[in-house]
């Protein structure tokens, strides 16, 4: 019989310990409690009274998942403290919150831990274990340069309309918000949920939101890539070629399919050239930005589905963007043509993919789409008087962390908004990562099943 001595030593070395995705989800709701307390206070808004919780907490956890749905109009509801604290859950949730914690480590010279380093690695979507120190100090300086020059850019506008101080701020807003693709605007005071609708003619504001949120959505490990082969695509890495070849044809192709369809219907009264800056536009912010030029209720049926493609695929890995990601799709399509062609394994060029890493793309792939039905189904029953298709565009924009809507997110029920709110969590998170959070990791028995086969298709 074993003593109580030995039982009380194992339990003393069992010790207690997050796994790193249950660190990267409790981190991220924490960051979203101490925002919603912030965003509650009296002074956070403009009328100086408590707003709401569920306002508050929907707001965090739009800002914090870099979405941008609101149930209230930014600028006009919300204080220039409420802004800046806004702002500051953009930029955390945008970079990341465990990279704002290893970069405070920095400063105070503090050495990360090997805990600590599994964290970062698996929050930045980083592959390489030894490049993380120098992945971080890129991040750091990729961020201060992109979002510094879009301030200056947009300074050049916003400041002979709005003022000095007054365009200032509003620049740095709105250059932080597009780099982190994360769609929320100020523009309240030209009226309210209007998005970048009074720029919509404006091309230095329309491509340096654009260039922004191209930026921020290609990832730190793209442009870390690019940094390290001096700019030669020859020389880097397969993920890096795969997602540049195909990043320009999910922006042109759909953008002149928005062109063509809206021209004389959404554009009409437009100039050739305003109404090819517009398609240009909704296509760019589509992939996850959360801006939008013109009203959206004008597009056409086409133009709303390509939307919601465009909503679904999202951005690189390790971005600041959201969806399903670019190279998960991309597996996925390979995949498809390699059971198509009877082949054995999925390869690109002269590389082959694993087969576990097919499996995971197709677990994505299928597990969002899933999400999606399941979600739009609960709030069609929930709000029968919406639309279906406003209710699927508000489902994608949520999961996607997009912030584009349809219908408006205030008119929806309390259910509803409760649902978008932990879709536009998932969504930041990731759908898959946040279930193993909450999963049991059990060790795989040392035996192989037989092999059953079974008619499909």
């Amino acid at each position: 019989m074993e003593s109580k001595y030995s039982i009380l030593n194992n339990l003393k070395a069992k010790k207690f310990r997050l796994t790193n995705i249950q660190v990267i989800v409790l981190g991220y709701f924490l960051v979203i409690m101490c925002g919603t307390f912030l965003l509650s206070l009296p002074f956070a808004s403009k009328s100086r009274q408590w707003t709401g919780f569920f306002t508050s907490l929907f707001t965090a956890t739009s800002a914090t998942c870099v979405t941008g749905l609101v149930l209230v109009d930014t600028f006009t509801h919300w204080s220039l403290f409420g802004q800046t604290v806004i702002m500051c859950l953009i930029q955390l949730g945008g970079v990341g919150f465990m990279t704002i914690v290893s970069m405070v480590s920095v400063v105070v010279r503090r050495q990360m831990g090997l805990y600590q380093k599994t964290i970062l690695q698996k929050s930045m979507g980083s592959a390489r274990f030894s490049a993380l120190s120098k992945l971080l100090n890129r991040v750091l300086i990729c961020t201060t340069c992109f979002e510094g020059a879009g301030t200056l850019l947009l300074c050049t506008r916003f400041m002979p309309k709005m003022g000095f101080w007054e365009g200032l701020y509003n620049a740095m807003f709105h250059s932080i918000s597009a780099f982190c693709n994360a769609g929320f605007d100020l523009m309240g005071k030209y009226g309210a949920y209007g998005s970048m609708t009074e720029f919509s003619g404006d091309v230095v504001v329309n491509l340096t939101l654009m260039a922004l949120i191209f930026a921020g959505g290609l990832g730190f490990l793209l442009w870390s890539d690019l940094y390290d082969k001096k700019m030669r695509l020859s020389k880097t890495s397969l993920q890096t070629r795969m997602v540049l070849a195909v990043t320009p044809m999910l922006i042109l192709v759909p953008a002149l399919l928005i062109f063509i369809v809206e021209r004389n219907n959404a554009f009409a009264g437009m100039t050739v050239g305003e109404a090819l800056m517009a398609s240009l536009f909704q296509s760019v912010t589509s992939r996850t930005a959360g801006f939008n030029s013109i009203d959206l209720s004008g597009l056409s049926n086409s133009s709303i589905v390509v939307t919601i493609v465009l909503m679904m695929v999202g951005g690189n890995v390790g971005s600041t963007a959201g969806g399903i990601k670019i190279t998960t799709v991309i597996i996925v399509f390979l995949g498809v043509l390699s059971t198509i062609r009877d082949k054995e394994h999925v390869d690109i060029g002269k590389r082959r993919f694993s087969d576990k890493l097919v499996r995971q793309a197709n677990a994505i792939f299928i597990f969002y789409l899933s999400i999606i039905v399941v979600a739009s189904l609960l709030i069609a029953i929930i709000d029968k008087e919406i639309p279906v298709q406003a209710v699927v565009f508000e489902v994608v924009s949520a999961i996607g962390t997009v912030g584009l809507t349809l219908a408006g997110t205030a008119e929806f029920s309390l259910v509803s908004k409760c649902i978008l709110l932990l879709l536009m969590f998932m969504g930041r998170v990731g759908a898959v990562s946040l279930l193993s959070a909450f999963m049991e990791t059990r060790q795989k028995p040392p035996i192989k099943r037989p092999i059953e086969e079974i008619m499909i298709g």
